[in-house]
């Protein structure tokens, strides 16, 4: 009876949904193309904020449940003991339910962009949820903003295919999927807006602007009715900006540059050394979860996302922060707070590292905001107790301490901006926000050409930057372009054979090889009409006194700028492509250029 009840309920939902598609396709053919993607960001909106509710809900209530239960046995046992478990089952899910291959990191988003226009899978849609909550709500030390981010894409990308957009509308539905997870992840909607178009997109119109800032204000009202204000991160109590702190801004913009590239690389160095083990499976997860939960025991406030430590840290009494820890009988000592701060701060790029590394999904948003409040929280304390000057207001530097790390970890100082003004209910900070990002952008950016997200794909050349020209030669398949139907010879072969492929095919080039298809040279009809035709001439002539060099040739690995900038200097329209050491076949110059004009009206976003 039950199965018939689950069987009847499953046939329920199934025409459910059936009748909802058909509704979308002849809405598609009834309204303008304009109109349906306005629809679409709105319902691509809707379905990633009830996302971003679960994972959300889920975290903030698996956090509280811990700490009520530290509280009563007054030593954080069960925040030491939930990352384990989480890291754990989420490489149990990973291996056993999705194919044991999980794309994370909001990096993966940019790589679909540039790479493959804007198709994300399927499984991304729910696999981040899944594995996210898992790890992140059982206390792994990282964020669900970068999760959000990817399903929000997946939502996106997977709607514009299953109702035939073209590329460049998958791309914009990308971008709005994005733009309503960081919209309604922090009910900040002009930041969603600005993150997706400042860090997604490199290349928009202003027409485009409509159906991202749609979906960030569905994404952000959503949220505002349906989420707590507990639930997600927001200030209140904030003083206004006195323009009497500001050397002290620009101090802080100078340090959070600096700690943004601390974070980063340290980040990366563990995620490395993990990554390096021989066994990526339980071995490696519980090796690493054993070691964030020693990190956890020592240091609770590394449990979980950390939203409401930064809370804590705002507050008129953040020594609270030392309750259920070893130095709770030292509460009282403001230098010992100061100094848990201060470690934790610098903790937080291993912790969140070994909750990645080890196995478990999440991102570095969060992390990002965490270590911007402590950073801040550090310098305002180290101020006031040092005395060197009136009293600094330390909820202020705390919140604007979060815009300065986000801005250099992920080169989006307005995001930084936007999203901290939003959070804290006004724009009282917005000059002191503008001085602290601005500057730890640049102080970033001098030791690091790209964001953290983005640098491994940068060096690869498989993510878009402000280069126009550049993004569209990485997101043209040169070797899909390849020509591999030239007719080849050897050396043992007679020219005249060389004649024959001249005289009836449209062949300019041949490619001469040896029996293990290296290439050994090309005859060039342009450098030989002269005389081949002339039997006499070519009776005693041999294949090597016919053959040339190529000017230059092209490895199969070749980046975009060495391709092009090889036609450039060999002034040759055709070259040959090497493969493994061996001929693969010729690459024209003219079928670049037309693939990238044809490249270039489909990633226009208008």
């Amino acid at each position: 009876m039950p199965s018939n009840k689950a069987s009847f309920f499953k046939i329920i939902i199934r025409s459910i949904f059936r009748r909802a598609e058909h509704m979308v396709f002849l809405l598609k053919d009834k309204l303008s193309e304009r109109n349906f993607i306005y629809f679409a960001s709105v319902a691509v909106a809707i379905t990633c904020s009830f996302a971003v509710i679960i994972l959300k809900s889920f975290a903030h209530n698996i956090f509280l449940w811990a700490n009520d239960i530290n509280g009563f046995l007054k030593l954080p046992y069960i925040n030491s003991l939930l990352p384990i478990a989480g890291i754990l089952l989420t490489v149990f899910v990973i291996r056993n339910f999705l194919d044991n291959n999980l794309e994370k990191g909001s990096s993966k988003v940019l790589y679909a962009v540039a790479k493959k226009g804007g198709i994300l899978p399927k499984k991304q849609m729910y696999a981040q949820i899944i594995t996210s909550s898992l790890t992140v709500g059982l206390g792994g030390s990282a964020g669900l903003e970068s999760p959000i981010v990817i399903t929000g894409a997946a939502f996106g990308s997977n709607f514009a295919q299953k109702y035939h957009l073209s590329q460049k509308d998958r791309i914009l539905l990308l971008a709005c999927g994005v733009a309503a997870g960081i919209g309604a992840a922090f009910n900040a909607p002009i930041a969603g807006v600005l993150f997706a178009i400042e860090v997604v997109l490199t290349d928009i119109t202003i027409s485009a602007f409509i159906p991202i800032i749609i979906s960030a204000a569905t994404g952000a009202l959503i949220s505002t009715v349906t989420l707590s204000h507990d639930v997600i991160l927001n200030f209140e109590q904030t003083l206004k900006f006195d323009y009497h702190n500001t050397p002290y801004y620009i101090l802080l913009g100078i340090l959070a540059g600096l700690t943004s590239i601390y974070h980063a690389r340290n980040f990366q160095k563990i995620e490395k050394f993990f990554g390096s083990f021989k066994n990526k499976g339980y071995r490696r997860a519980l090796f690493g979860a054993s070691i964030l939960a020693i990190l956890i025991f020592f240091f609770p406030t590394l449990f979980g996302e950390g939203y409401e430590t930064i809370k804590t840290l705002a507050s008129k009494n953040p020594s609270v922060l030392l309750d259920n820890t070893m130095l709770e009988k030292f509460k009282s000592s403001e230098w010992v707070l100061l100094a848990f701060v201060g470690v934790t701060m610098l903790l937080k790029a291993f912790a969140t590292g070994l909750t990645l590394g080890s196995g478990g999904n999440g991102g570095n948003f969060a992390p990002s905001l965490f270590v911007g409040s402590y950073l801040g929280f550090v310098v305002a304390k180290t101020v006031n107790l040092l005395n060197f000057t009136h009293h600094l207001p330390i909820a202020n530097f705390t919140i604007v301490g979060m815009a300065g790390i986000l801005s250099g970890l992920f080169h989006a100082p307005l995001t930084a901006i936007f999203l901290i003004g939003e959070i804290t209910g006004g724009y009282d900070l917005m000059v002191p926000l503008m001085i602290v990002s601005s500057v730890s952008f640049a102080v970033s950016k001098q030791f690091e050409k790209h964001s953290m997200d983005v640098k491994s794909l940068a060096d690869k050349g498989d993510v878009f930057t402000s280069d126009k020209d550049k993004n569209i030669l990485q997101s043209i398949d040169f070797y899909n372009l390849v020509q591999q139907n030239y007719r080849t010879l050897t050396l043992q072969d007679s020219p005249s054979e060389a004649v024959t492929i001249f005289a009836t095919t449209d062949q300019k080039i041949i490619p001469i090889i040896d029996e293990h298809k290296v290439l050994i040279g090309l005859i060039d009809f342009d450098e030989v009409k002269a005389f081949i035709f002339n039997p006499n001439h070519l009776k005693f002539m041999t294949m090597s006194e016919i053959i040339s060099q190529p000017k230059e040739f092209l490895l199969f690995e070749d980046k975009p700028e060495k391709i092009m900038r090889s036609f450039e200097v060999s002034k040759s329209p055709i070259l040959p492509v090497i493969h493994k050491g061996k001929y693969f076949g010729f690459l024209s110059k003219i079928d670049v250029l037309e693939s990238y004009r044809q490249r270039l009206k489909e990633m226009v976003i208008d």
